[in-house]
């Protein structure tokens, strides 16, 4: 499943192409994906202007000026391309999809002569309009934790949510009501970089240790963002290309390979921890 640093990137590759557009025809190839679509989907969004294009967690949030917004998750395999209209803003994405048309489920026509098709094979992911005003108490969002790439996400607010935990740090990380959006990868590529293993509980973490994810967690995602995401299974950004911060996993998936770590001489070992692996270095993560 695309990870924050996928949705960030496709974010930022459709923002210059429908921020500020106006939606002028909107085809629905299906009445559902993972979850039914809204009633009259194509009437309410058609002729609305998205004021801007959005992101929490790993919702992609689109602000329309009709007082709703448009929801939408990528899931598993979705995938957002763009075909037609030129743009000049950095970032932007616009190339062919190379993606089967028979998986096409949604495409936004825009004003700007914009095509933006959602191609999604295996149907995990999904679309919704919320009245922009219950956001924040809709059960997709309400009691999520702060952004990690977002001024509310520091070291007092980490060691807030630490604090009395036996459960495992990894495991802890990933509990979206403690940060909004990090994922398995990140999580293991933040904590050998903060040399912490994945095995200590949350609530015996010292500050300095805390300080140190803290610190090191926006650091990562924002190399992961600059190189366009990972790619794992079907992955793709806005323009049809692959993710490439793959290749500078210093731990994930790299089991029984050496330690990134060149003062370090141990090994990768991998654990599975609530369901997911979890590979460290035992020698440097304490």
């Amino acid at each position: 499943m695309p990870e924050l640093p996928e949705v960030e990137t496709v974010r930022r590759g459709l923002a210059p192409h429908l921020e500020g557009s106006r939606l002028v025809r909107v085809e629905q190839n299906r009445p559902d994906l993972r979850f039914p679509m809204p009633p009259r989907f194509v009437e309410r969004l058609t002729g609305a202007r998205i004021e801007s294009l959005d992101r929490r967690a790993k919702y992609l949030l689109a602000p329309l000026d009709t007082g709703e917004t448009l929801v939408c998750h990528l899931g598993m395999t979705g995938r957002f391309t763009v075909e037609g209209a030129r743009s000049n803003q950095p970032g932007a994405f616009h190339f062919e999809t190379g993606a089967d048309p028979k998986h096409t489920h949604v495409v936004f026509h825009t004003d700007r002569g914009a095509r933006i098709a959602f191609n999604d094979a295996r149907r995990f992911g999904y679309m919704d309009l919320i009245q922009t005003a219950d956001l924040p108490d809709h059960p997709w969002f309400k009691g999520l934790g702060p952004e990690p790439l977002g001024p509310d996400f520091n070291t007092k607010t980490l060691a807030a949510a630490f604090e009395g935990r036996k459960q495992n740090v990894k495991v802890t990380l990933l509990d979206q009501r403690v940060v909004a959006g990090l994922g398995n990868i990140y999580v293991c590529e933040v904590l050998h970089r903060a040399h912490i293993s994945p095995t200590r509980a949350a609530g015996t973490l010292k500050p300095a240790e805390v300080r140190r994810i803290a610190e090191t967690v926006p650091v990562v995602l924002n190399e992961a963002v600059e190189a366009g995401g990972s790619t794992l299974r079907d992955y793709r950004n806005a323009d049809g290309d692959l993710g490439y911060f793959q290749h500078s996993f210093r731990v994930y998936g790299r089991e029984d390979e050496p330690c990134a770590d060149p003062k370090c001489a141990g090994v990768i070992r991998r654990l599975v921890q609530g369901g997911r692996s979890s590979f460290y270095c035992s020698a440097c993560q304490r």
